[in-house]
């Protein structure tokens, strides 16, 4: 019996790993910041026909609304709730979007947030998308709902409650990015409300996730959320089919924590290739690079 299950979580991973494209298919493009609206028809206008696998879209949750600097990029990174309404359109546009984009063949992939809520200085009131009411100082998040039980405030050892240290594994995993209220992850009811927030979107018709500040959150906790996944939907996907999960581990080396932790639970986004092109490109560090290597470096 225990080997059975051992092979059963190993196929299970394995298939997290699987982009699900529709036959032929095999680039995601990036729509950041796109309204619904507009993604589906990119979707069916040009997408779909030239042959695009899917799309990135932005995170679809309710999210805190930002007024200085005035409605920034970032503020979409800061939850306030799993309601479907964000900057980029409503629950039935949302939906919407997912429909017509999987009639032409391209699937959406979400950029999913779970390590964190707003800032801790996000305020008392209703100034979010979908206008729910919140109180991050007081960490009561009614709409999911969480409470102060429900995040790390207490499991963090450092002074300020932030990270001071990302040579500390633990303070990088248990305390606050930046001054995100950090989830407890390892509680169940936590895990729970994430799951279910993951489910809902595969139950509309999403491919896969993009998982956000992954090495923020433990790799075990990681594994039991995408465990209790949902196959996806059948109207669009294969029976049995796993959601793909890819995840951001910004791993530049000379850190506690490394991307090699999460490669089991999913694809992981690659950071180190960036950063060295990016010497070749400036010519840092006397580097070059032959138009046959860079070449073969896009093909890798």
């Amino acid at each position: 019996m225990k080997l059975f299950i051992l092979v059963a979580l190993f196929g299970l991973s394995l298939a997290q790993h699987n982009p699900n494209f529709k036959h032929g298919r095999t680039s995601i493009v990036h729509l950041f910041e796109w309204r619904w609206a507009d993604i589906a028809q990119e979707c069916e206008r040009f997408l779909g026909p030239k042959g695009f696998g899917g799309v990135q879209i932005s995170p679809p949750h309710e999210h805190v609304l930002v007024s200085d600097p005035w409605r920034p990029w970032w503020q979409r990174y800061q939850p306030v709730s799993y309601k479907l309404c964000s900057r980029s359109g409503s629950e039935a546009e949302l939906r919407d979007m997912i429909t017509r984009c999987n009639k032409v063949g391209v699937n959406i992939y979400v950029d999913t947030l779970i390590n964190h809520m707003c800032k801790t200085f996000s305020g008392t009131g209703t100034h979010s998308s979908c206008g729910s009411w919140f109180d991050a100082g007081k960490r009561d998040f009614p709409s999911v709902p969480y409470s102060s039980l429900d995040f790390n405030d207490q499991k963090c050892k450092t002074s300020s409650g932030n990270i001071e240290n990302y040579g500390d594994k633990y303070q990088v995993r248990d305390c606050r990015l930046d001054n995100l209220l950090d989830l407890a992850l390892e509680k169940e009811y936590v895990r729970g409300k994430v799951a279910e927030y993951m489910n809902k979107l595969i139950d509309i018709g999403v491919a896969g996730f993009r998982m956000d500040a992954c090495k923020h959150m433990w790799p075990g906790d990681l594994s039991v959320v995408y465990g209790r996944l949902k196959s996806l939907n059948t109207q669009w996907f294969p029976s049995g089919s796993r959601p793909f999960i890819y995840q951001e581990v910004i791993d530049l080396g000379g850190e506690a924590i490394s991307s090699n932790e999460y490669v089991s639970l999913g694809r992981v986004t690659e950071f180190k290739y960036g950063a060295k092109l990016g010497e070749v490109f400036r010519k840092w560090n006397n580097q070059k690079l032959s138009y046959t290597k860079y070449v073969l470096l896009l093909l890798v």
